[in-house]
């Protein structure tokens, strides 16, 4: 046996998963989706050491928090509107109503967690469907 053979060289390690981001960086994104106080709470946490993940869940959650009240309102309108217009049909609102706060309800609620469940991992991933549009309608807010 040659013992000038080169031996092999083990394979290269698999890249290892950024680290996850430190405790600070967790309490003002997952704070930012705790109630407006939370929020409020965040902005001052992120103010005092901006993170990229803390802007990120503070651009969504300012976002979500501005939809939300523009849907609600925008249903409550509607819901006027068709309540003066549709008034011989009183049986069929009775049933529309509820239908549609329910269904708007539990849809705010699916993207609110989420966007807490992201919050949580230490992930920078947008709320579905709308975070991208919050991400670039928002910009540099936070940052």
């Amino acid at each position: 046996m040659d013992t000038n053979t080169p031996t092999a060289t083990p394979p290269p390690a698999p890249a290892t998963p950024p680290p996850p981001s430190n405790g600070e960086d967790k309490t003002a994104a997952i704070l930012s989706y705790l109630t407006l106080i939370g929020f409020i709470v965040a902005i001052v946490l992120h103010s005092n050491k901006k993170t990229k993940l803390g802007a990120f869940h503070l651009r969504q959650t300012l976002g979500f928090i501005l939809s939300v009240i523009a849907g609600w309102i925008c249903i409550a309108i509607m819901m006027f509107i068709l309540l003066l217009a549709l008034a011989f049909m009183k049986s069929f609102m009775l049933l529309l109503v509820p239908l549609i706060y329910v269904a708007f309800g539990l849809s705010v609620f699916v993207l609110w967690v989420m966007g807490l469940i992201s919050a949580i991992n230490g992930q920078m991933k947008p709320m579905p469907v709308v975070g991208p549009f919050y991400q670039r309608i928002l910009g540099t807010t936070f940052d």
